[in-house]
């Protein structure tokens, strides 16, 4: 067979699949151990036929695919894979780039750079901003914190890039108590720690509490400081309020970085960009593409509103890398990686394909689909813990052990799909809608999935 066929052949599985999605259980029925069996065995002392490897993939995993991207999956803020975008990866693919400069891939380094202006106008972020095309919010908050790093300690005289952090004035992160994990992660990565962080107490739907903000800043110690907010809590969907705790960290000199992981495209709808007032006067924002944007795993963005200090943090040299080190920052100089995936094609695709109003009604929808998700299980007699401002539900089953034994029930019914979560000492059924493709029948079938499960529970 030949690349074309074999090409088209995994085209027609993968669009099988995706067209399958509305009507197949979202739980991947399938035992790990019997998956672990079929891919496993030892390995082959001869080749295998192209054709024949494919053939044997689609078998090995039948049974064991979560369908993540479909429109009833609402576990871990995970949004679906528009059309043009899949088509997009798939050509970004068989295309092979590396999306590093203009030397291994012009073409690449333009659909960034068009996307990355697209993006800074629907997310209401300067226009002079940079923005690198990461893996996803782990890498977007690593980058912004490093980012943070070089920018304060600089201003304390010291060059973290040639001489590290021994003897280096300690950096401060203050933080809310609802932060991401990734915040904590990226500390440690960076070599700040862990217990650098100074955390800020929480509303009651976890934004952070700015009379304690401005006691933690007053607070010191004096000296570097980088201030993380939040656009979206990973529990309820709660934003900072991002002007106000900005112009807090402005008076301590302090570095603002705000996760918004997914409560940064809240910008993009105006019913809701009030949630995400004042953030454009953050020096670094993190946002991912593969949640409310819709486009395939894996795809984020870190986004500096200083393109200097985001090249300083990030950039390297070497003899060998031509096409580098010019006056415009390339793709490579403001990520981690040198080798990576054309993620940029995916993104314009998706843009041009929704176009601003197009963005803008999807944040709308999945806001509605969730306040419908909320009105449906409260008229069945079930708690709705959280404010729903965003996408995000919590609901209480009573007590923690009933709430888990629900969570799965559910799961196991296959209808949808929810995960669970620990906020405010309670165990909640947490559920996230940010699928393009999920539609109001999808929740009312949802609803009632969940409230046929609590019955026997």
């Amino acid at each position: 067979m030949d690349l074309g066929s074999l090409l088209q052949r995994a085209a027609e599985v993968a669009a099988d699949y995706r067209a399958s999605l509305p009507d197949r259980p979202v739980q991947a029925p399938c035992d790990p151990d019997t998956l672990l069996e079929r891919f496993g065995g030892p390995l082959p002392r001869t080749g295998t036929p192209p054709a024949q490897v494919v053939e044997e993939l689609v078998a090995a995993a039948d049974g064991g695919l979560m369908s993540s991207a479909g429109p009833r999956y609402f576990g871990f803020v995970v949004g679906g894979a528009l059309p043009a975008a899949t088509a997009a990866d798939v050509l970004a693919v068989g295309w092979d780039q590396a999306a590093f400069n203009n030397a291994l891939s012009p073409a690449a380094v333009a659909a960034e750079r068009a996307a990355s202006r697209w993006l800074l106008e629907l997310l209401g972020l300067p226009p002079t901003a940079t923005v690198g095309f990461v893996t996803g919010a782990q890498a977007g908050n690593t980058v912004g914190l490093a980012a943070g790093r070089h920018h304060v300690l600089r201003e304390a005289g010291w060059d973290v890039e040639r001489d590290g952090l021994q003897g280096a004035p300690r950096v401060r992160i203050v933080a809310g108590e609802e932060r991401h994990a990734t915040i904590d992660r990226s500390a440690r990565l960076l070599g700040l720690g862990s217990a650098a962080i100074a955390l800020v107490a929480a509303g009651p739907q976890g934004a952070i509490d700015l009379d304690d903000l401005r006691r933690v800043l007053a607070a010191g110690p004096a000296g570097p400081t980088i201030l993380c907010l939040q656009a979206g809590n990973v529990n309820t969907g709660a934003c900072d309020e991002l002007r106000a705790a900005i112009a807090l960290g402005r008076e301590h000199s302090a570095w603002v970085h705000v996760d918004g992981a997914f409560g940064l495209w809240a910008a993009a709808a105006p019913g809701r960009a009030h949630l995400v007032d004042g953030a454009e006067l953050a020096d670094s924002w993190s946002c991912d593409g593969h949640k409310w944007l819709n486009v395939p795993y894996d795809c984020g963005f870190a986004i500096c509103a200083h393109p200097e200090v985001h090249v300083a943090a990030m950039n390297y040299t070497a003899s060998y890398l031509t096409g580098s080190g010019g006056p415009v920052p390339m793709p490579g100089d403001l990520v981690l990686e040198s080798s990576r995936r054309a993620r940029g094609f995916a993104v314009w695709a998706a843009l041009r394909e929704l176009g601003a109003d197009g963005m803008a009604e999807l944040v709308e929808r999945c806001c509605r689909l969730a306040a419908r998700f909320a009105a449906g299980l409260a008229a069945g007699g079930l708690e709705i813990a959280n404010d729903v401002v965003l996408n995000q539900v919590l609901v209480c089953f009573g007590d923690d052990a009933r709430t888990d034994a629900v969570i799965a029930a559910v799961q196991r019914d296959g209808t949808c799909w929810m995960g669970g979560t620990t906020w405010r000492g309670r165990r909640l059924m947490r559920i996230a809608v940010s699928n393009a493709a999920t539609t109001e029948e999808d929740v009312d079938r949802s609803v009632a999935a969940v409230l046929r499960a609590v019955e026997p529970v």
